[in-house]
């Protein structure tokens, strides 16, 4: 038996030993990546309840009312006799959003004066409220725009040119990518590759730390015949087979669906992650000799790297430290590049130097972690360390 395949086998004994273990890096990643593309499946958010406290019960109030609710975005929840009540449903989280109607609004655009509406909503919910603001003001501005036109009218100006004065400069707003803001393509995606690489990051450190932990390091490299390089490889080619078959799978059903482009790139692309965030672990458990601090170190560099990646936070605006920190994870740059792949019409060959910065890495990390098992095999200090 080659030493490669000895520690593979080892390996998947292990991982069959301990089910638990096999369906934290197997069927679990799965349920919860089918889930997320589930939860985003209707692709864009609709229906959003919102409160309308109409003071000025007049025919145009009403007119605004059902404007509002005909928007796709939008739903009156629950009407509301005072502002009391339609705050308390605010703060209950029945409605987003609380749209205020003056008394005296009618009159005062009658008058030819302007009217003020009053836009309350719950910006701790930052999606909800950027769409309710933009179907609000939408369905306000087309309002308020037919108010004038037919004022204008009125006036004995032609209903052409009654439009056209209206506005006469006007923003051709067009989406480069992603026209349909279609939430399953850009996030959904993307929380896949951030929960693959934190499991793969644990995985190694928990693969190689258990042998530090069950003092069973010197047998293992033993089974091997000393050889660190195989003994890691075969440690390590479990997990990263099992995750990537999970990310395979989701990957065929973004393509079921037609939201997929790229496809063998974005894989070998997430391939690649894997493997340097398993090479990473395992590096850091034999560099700390603890399994203990190797899970704490994947927790700290995995945990927060999705809020670093630039997908719910622009790293342009980030301070300078931040973006720093962000620039330094791996997956920082998968992000940027899976962006370019399946939103920006990306050539895979683009994407071809990143993935040979992630191979490198790869050998780098998996080089200092063969130069130091030999090391914490051969010191009984190291076994049975938490």
């Amino acid at each position: 038996m080659s030493a490669w395949m000895g520690s593979w086998r080892r390996e998947w004994a292990r991982l069959r030993a301990s089910p638990l273990d096999l369906l934290l890096i197997s069927l679990f990643p799965l349920a919860l990546g089918l889930l997320m593309l589930w939860s985003f499946a209707a692709g864009q958010a609709t229906r959003l309840p919102i409160a309308v406290l109409d003071q000025d019960h007049s025919g145009l109030s009403r007119q605004l009312q059902r404007m509002l609710d005909a928007a796709p975005g939008l739903r009156l929840a629950e009407p509301a006799s005072d502002e009391a009540q339609a705050r308390a449903a605010l703060r209950a989280g029945r409605v987003y959003a609380l749209l205020v109607i003056p008394q005296g609004m009618a009159r005062e655009l009658k008058s030819g004066r302007a009217a003020q509406l009053s836009l309350v909503h719950n910006a701790q919910f930052s999606t909800h409220s950027g769409l309710i603001q933009k179907d609000v003001r939408n369905v306000v501005g087309t309002l308020s725009a037919g108010i004038e036109i037919l004022a204008r009218e009125k006036r004995g100006q032609p209903a052409l040119a009654a439009a056209g004065g209206f506005e006469p400069l006007r923003a051709g707003l067009g989406s480069a990518y992603n026209p349909g803001l279609n939430y399953q393509q850009f996030l959904a995606t993307a929380l896949m590759p951030a929960l693959l690489h934190l499991l793969a990051m644990v995985a190694g450190a928990w693969s190689v730390g258990r042998e530090l932990r069950e003092a069973t390091v010197s047998a293992w490299l033993a089974q091997t015949r000393g050889q660190a390089w195989p003994a890691l490889l075969g440690k390590l080619a479990p997990a990263w087979l099992l995750l990537l078959a999970v990310d395979l799978l989701i990957l065929l059903a973004l393509a079921h669906q037609g939201l997929l482009h790229q496809g063998p790139a974005l894989l070998a692309l997430h391939g690649l992650m894997l493997a340097l965030y398993l090479a990473l672990g395992a590096a850091a458990a034999l560099l700390a000799r603890s399994l203990r601090l190797a899970l704490s170190a994947a927790g700290f560099i995995t945990a927060p790297a999705f809020a670093f990646s630039g997908i719910g936070f622009p790293l342009m605006a980030m301070p300078e430290g931040a973006r720093l920190w962000a620039e330094a994870l791996p997956l920082t740059w998968v992000m940027q590049a899976q962006v370019g792949l399946l939103q920006q019409g990306w050539p895979a060959t683009r994407a071809l130097p990143l993935m040979s910065l992630l191979a490198a890495a790869s050998l780098a990390l998996l080089a200092l972690g063969a130069w130091r098992l030999p090391a914490a095999a051969a010191d009984p200090r190291a076994w049975g360390r938490r």
